[in-house]
């Protein structure tokens, strides 16, 4: 096949150049520099504010350190945030791998640029149980958004945090709304029914399903689609359009099971073929006549408001998970219980509470 009839994208090898072509011995000298500094917080929030994308990433891999020393500034910028932070509408996208998440992100965040919106993704990527890496892909397969001026991506590793997000995601939020982004964009790892996490910080649920992905039971399953405030059938396109149109009915029948939501909202299926550009339009009337019957009812701030308590609980229990492992007698004497249960000496149960114990002594 000739190379001109390939569909180029970010993921197929390009012919090189040589260093001398492109770089310049100064500028790869400052940069260095300027990458060995390390911002105040009144600097990194100025720049935020800016809309300076070098500052909001800068800020956002402050929040998602583990190091002790930079808690402390990370709280302060978090906490100084709060008061810039623009309107925005924050959508949750989450969808089992395969069903083209990336793709449809990528096509209805630039046809929201389009509409004069400033839009930033949060994409979370799984990371390893056993290396604890992760590929962070996202901006190479959203090669298209990623040049966009009026976009943001940001890819973060899932770590051991559950429910589809990051530990951070939220306070990542805070400081994409102060750089004046008004469509955030969440997607979570896709692992199926148990991504709820991402539920509790989105203003909208956005569900990507598949035609004929597991029988007709999928569509009435507790869990995560009776969370979703839609449903997006995705790759309704060629052959699969009409099985497409098939699952769109069974998925408005299966939605008849589920209980009225407190928002009095009633969740849509959507036909969508984010490859061919079709659907992204209608996709975005929908969200915008949810915010739009969520605020006439006063659902929108009163869910916001139990965002926030639910991230208050949730910052405790990160935190007093924190300070127990980080603390260096704890660690000694984990250890000695885990060689306890593994000799078959002490039970787990019994070692957690003599740790929990322990702690509360140091406390």
């Amino acid at each position: 096949m000739d190379k001109k009839q390939l569909n180029k994208t970010a993921l197929q090898e390009k012919e090189g150049i040589s260093n001398k072509e492109i770089t310049n011995k100064k500028a790869i000298f400052n940069l260095k520099k300027n990458r060995q500094k390390h911002p105040s917080t009144d600097e990194l929030l100025a720049g935020i504010i800016a809309g300076n994308t070098a500052a909001l990433s800068r800020g956002i891999t402050l929040i998602e350190s583990h190091n002790v020393a930079h808690k402390v500034k990370a709280n302060a910028l978090i906490q100084n945030c709060l008061e810039h932070r623009k309107p925005s509408i924050r959508i949750g996208i989450t969808g089992v791998p395969g069903v083209g998440k990336s793709t449809f992100i990528e096509t209805l965040g630039t046809y929201l640029t389009t509409l004069g919106k400033k839009v930033a993704v949060l994409a979370v990527d799984p990371s390893s149980s056993l290396s604890k890496g992760s590929i962070l892909g996202d901006k190479t397969r959203m090669d298209t958004l990623v040049k966009n001026p009026n976009a943001f991506i940001r890819p973060s590793a899932a770590g051991d945090a559950l429910g589809g997000v990051a530990l951070h995601t939220r306070e990542a939020i805070t400081l994409c709304e102060t750089a004046g982004y008004d469509v955030i964009l969440i997607e979570t790892v896709g692992v199926g029914q148990s991504e709820t996490s991402v539920h509790s910080m989105v203003d909208f649920f956005l569900l990507l399903k598949l035609a004929g992905a597991g029988d007709q039971l999928q569509g009435i399953k507790r869990g995560i689609i009776e969370m979703a405030d839609a449903i997006i059938i995705n790759k309704a396109d060629g052959n699969n359009l009409t099985a497409a149109k098939i699952a769109k009915v069974e998925f408005n029948r299966a939605l008849h099971f589920y209980p009225a939501k407190t928002s009095g909202w009633t969740p849509k299926i959507v036909l969508c073929s984010a490859l061919e550009n079709k659907g992204i339009d209608t996709t975005w009337n929908l969200i915008s006549d949810y915010v739009r019957h969520a605020n006439k009812e006063g659902y929108f701030i009163k869910k916001r408001q139990e965002q926030n308590s639910f991230w208050l609980l949730q910052t405790i229990e990160n935190q007093l998970k924190d300070r127990f492992f980080q603390d260096e007698v704890i660690a000694k004497e984990l250890k000695t219980q885990l060689e306890l249960i593994a000799a078959n000496k002490r039970s787990p149960f019994t070692a957690a509470e003599f740790l929990l114990d322990l702690h509360k002594t140091r406390v």
